[in-house]
């Protein structure tokens, strides 16, 4: 196997795995390949992926984001909350944006500033985000017959197409375009890549870690007040599921274009194969649980190929 061969299969081919995995499917699994049925597995990795985008923002500065999923649901309840009380769309909006950004905001400074190890600051700021929407709601979704402008963002179309599809792929093509193409993006990688040179190198390292976590915790903000939209509801645990799955998407693409190093169209790829695996084996009739089982062996497997990246994200101070 010549060098160059070897090379390709490293940068894709994970890729190549998820292509086989769709053809597999495709075969095995009925109504697969009907196009209403691609078109839901597109809408059902919306959340995935942009949630996904977010924490690789977080971890390309060499940080873990383990707050995104609970503060999704805060500004699920944020949003939502806001809508259910009759309070303008465009405020509802702004709020559950507000309180994502915020809650990554917080997240930085607590790295940051209190040196304490994002693994553990943010695993607290995502209990406080999961006890700030408990109170809001009382433990109760908020649920209701919500303005038509609200529901659009999640539930619209646009030429036939899920307007969620949109979302996700302004996101990924922006974010793509600020990592390679601005000098803060690369920035962000340069931090990741070695904080201290980059520190002596006059890069603000400090700074490029607080965005790539409020970052994280907008694209938070952004899904919950997706999900208040589409589910015409805001349950205080509506993004929770969302957290080991987005992971597992950006650890499998660690393994594909970039190996190694989280980068978005690897994110988008893993997010995609996850999708076509949980809609295909549902299609397929199998349990529940198998889903939890293989997703739970793709982070072993992904995070054998990228444990430095990991360990160093989740302890560094």
């Amino acid at each position: 196997m010549t060098e160059k061969y070897q090379n390709f299969l490293r940068r894709y081919g994970t890729a190549l795995g998820g292509l086989a995995l769709f053809i597999f499917f495709a075969i095995a699994a009925e109504n697969f390949l009907n196009p209403s049925n691609l078109l839901n597995v597109l809408k059902q990795i919306s959340f995935l992926t942009i949630l996904a985008i977010g924490f690789s923002f977080a971890l390309t500065t060499s940080e873990l984001d383990l707050s995104f999923a609970t503060v999704g649901s805060l500004a699920c309840v944020v949003a939502g909350g806001l809508i259910y009380h009759q309070f303008s769309p465009i405020l509802a909006i702004a709020a559950g944006l507000f309180a994502g950004l915020a809650a990554g905001v917080i997240n930085g400074l607590i790295v940051t500033r209190l040196k304490v190890p994002s693994l553990i600051g943010t695993l607290a700021v995502s209990s406080i985000a999961t006890g700030v929407s408990f109170w809001i709601t009382g433990g109760v979704a908020f649920v209701g017959r919500w303005a038509d402008a609200f529901l659009f963002l999640g539930r619209g179309q646009l030429v036939g197409i899920p307007v969620l599809v949109f979302w996700t792929l302004i996101i990924a093509v922006f974010s793509l375009f600020v990592l390679k193409q601005t000098r803060i993006g690369i920035h962000m990688i340069f931090t990741g890549e070695n904080d201290e040179a980059a520190r002596l190198g006059g890069i603000p390292t400090q700074k490029m870690k607080v965005l790539g976590l409020s970052i994280s915790g907008l694209t938070a903000g952004f899904t919950g007040v997706l999900l208040a939209s589409t589910l015409s509801s805001a349950d205080p645990t509506a993004a929770d599921g969302f957290m080991l799955t987005a992971i597992a998407a950006v650890l499998l693409g660690m393994t594909m274009i970039e190996p190694g190093h989280p980068n978005v169209p690897g994110s988008l790829i893993g997010a995609l194969t996850i999708g076509i695996l949980s809609n295909g084996l549902i299609l397929m009739g199998v349990e529940y649980y198998v889903q939890d089982i293989i997703l739970g062996m793709i982070i072993i497997a992904s995070v054998s190929v990228s444990a430095s990246t990991i360990t160093k994200a989740a302890f560094s101070v």
